[in-house]
């Protein structure tokens, strides 16, 4: 070899070891997301009839974050708003499009996400479990593979992922076929026939500990989104029951009707599969490489059959799934991270919006201009004197009328279901958590400078554009107190 060749390669040696040595310290991110768990669902949090001790040990060596918001509160336009750092006002997909809009429920090719931002600095990036932001189809655009995911196994479309015991599931762009049927026959104890089906949950809870076993020497983004405890909607209409599942494990003898069964062991299933990744984890010495977090995509739902006031899926907050108040939109949210991360609670008020720009600070890479999300590596590296907080977070709603939602520095919650400013109820989260006392009338100048947010919070979307329903202002329950 000629001598210039050879110091030059020498020079450039070192270079390409720090490099390496760059890429290995990059941490991997996998981030875990239940189905439709309310906030009260965890023992960590209250729970008092479901065990989730996996979970609860997770927040126990973990960071906590007790009020954290969700992207939406409903489907589709929550994980719009995880996947690309915009809010709910600015994401591509702001609601649940149906079968007859696929396309305005697909991401586009011109739409930056966590993965694509994570596999151009270098990480393996997979997708296992429901998607929801694009199908084959008029829907393409949208298809995980063409939104940076390396890998793909799971449920395209959020329909498809209604039951639990699909005949298919897609593996990147191609179905695979289960031994499952629709039909529920049989007396197995939970409704099902005895012959072999397959939980698609179990499914995934296998794939996600050999995605980590395959790649131990490359940092990765493992974006864990488990359909569990959705309810199991294509089942319903056969048996009466959308929370089935292979069997009720502790809950079998409990004097409980067939839905809180299975809504109990579901939730209890979740927290077994998040167990054996973490261990997983640590068996591997991945653990202290690799920040885990887990929360769901909003609050709880009551599709199932199963009777909410028996579990206070929501906790102390008010409304459920498809509400504006805390009890549709407040999801857990856990960080686990050991020997990076100080256990305890975090008074941070967090978003989805956040994950973009958290991965890109992990990843050393530069988070794009256009983001309304904020770093949380601040608050999980103990920095809270440095962590930035968000002015306002944002929320709409475009089921049955549109409605509009705001946090501002907090604290003051406004919740807008007309076009005017008289419309807007405001609630003081600090000395009023339930959202019970609407303090519109006391506070004008809150009011003014909630509504004007609001006026131009969101950009045009002409698949999203609102459809005001006054009727829907000033609505009152029975007991007097606002509709959520």
């Amino acid at each position: 070899m000629p001598l210039l060749a050879l110091l030059v390669l020498l020079l450039l040696l070192p270079s390409a070891n720090r490099a390496a040595d760059a890429a290995a310290m990059r941490p991997n991110l996998i981030w875990i997301m239940a189905d439709d768990l309310g906030w009260g669902d965890l023992g960590c949090q209250g729970q008092k009839l479901i065990a989730t001790p996996n979970l609860d040990r997770m927040a126990a060596q973990g960071l906590r974050f007790p009020q954290f918001y969700a992207g939406a509160t409903v489907c589709a336009p929550s994980r719009s708003v995880l996947m690309t750092g915009l809010h709910h006002g600015h994401t591509r997909v702001r609601g649940n499009a149906g079968k007859e809009r696929p396309q305005a429920q697909a991401l586009q090719a011109g739409d930056l996400t966590v993965p694509a931002l994570l596999k151009s600095n270098g990480y393996r990036t997979a997708l296992i479990g429901k998607w929801g932001l694009g199908d084959v189809g008029p829907a393409a655009s949208g298809l995980p593979l063409k939104q940076g995911f390396d890998e793909f196994f799971g449920y395209l479309n959020q329909h498809h992922a209604h039951n639990h015991f699909p005949s298919f599931l897609w593996e990147n762009e191609t179905k695979v076929t289960l031994p499952n049927d629709l039909v529920a026959v049989g007396d197995s104890g939970a409704g099902y026939a005895s012959k072999p089906v397959q939980f698609a949950d179990e499914l995934f809870a296998r794939r996600a500990v050999e995605f980590v076993d395959r790649h131990q020497n490359q940092p990765f983004f493992l974006y864990w989104s488990l359909v569990i405890p959705h309810a199991n909607n294509e089942r319903s209409k056969a048996l009466g029951n959308g929370a089935q599942v292979l069997d009720f494990g502790p809950y079998a003898s409990k004097d409980w009707p067939e839905p809180d069964k299975g809504q109990a062991a579901m939730i209890g299933l979740l927290a077994e599969y998040v167990g054996r990744l973490l261990r997983r984890l640590e068996e591997t010495g991945l653990a202290n490489r690799t920040l885990v977090i887990f929360t769901s995509d909003n609050g709880p739902h009551q599709e199932s059959g199963h009777d909410p006031k028996r579990f206070n899926p929501s906790g102390p907050w008010r409304g459920m799934k498809r509400s504006l108040t805390d009890g549709g939109i407040r999801v857990p949210f856990i960080a686990w991270w050991p020997g990076q991360i100080k256990p305890g609670l975090s008074a941070h008020v967090g978003h989805f919006s956040d994950l973009l720009p958290t991965a890109a600070e992990l990843a050393g890479a530069q988070p794009p201009a256009l983001t309304d999300g904020i770093s949380l590596l601040p608050s999980l590296q103990g920095r809270s004197a440095e962590q930035a907080n968000h002015e306002f977070l944002y929320w709409e709603f475009h089921e049955g009328g549109f409605r509009q939602a705001t946090l501002y520095q907090g604290r003051w919650k406004g919740i807008r279901s007309a076009p005017k400013a008289e419309a807007l109820e405001l609630y003081d989260l600090q000395n009023d958590p339930t959202e019970q006392r609407n303090l519109a009338a006391l506070q004008p100048e809150l009011v003014a400078r909630l509504s004007a947010y609001l006026d131009q919070a969101r950009s045009d979307n002409p698949d999203w554009r609102p459809q005001w329903t006054q009727a829907k202002a000033g609505k009152r329950n029975k007991a007097g107190k606002p509709k959520p």
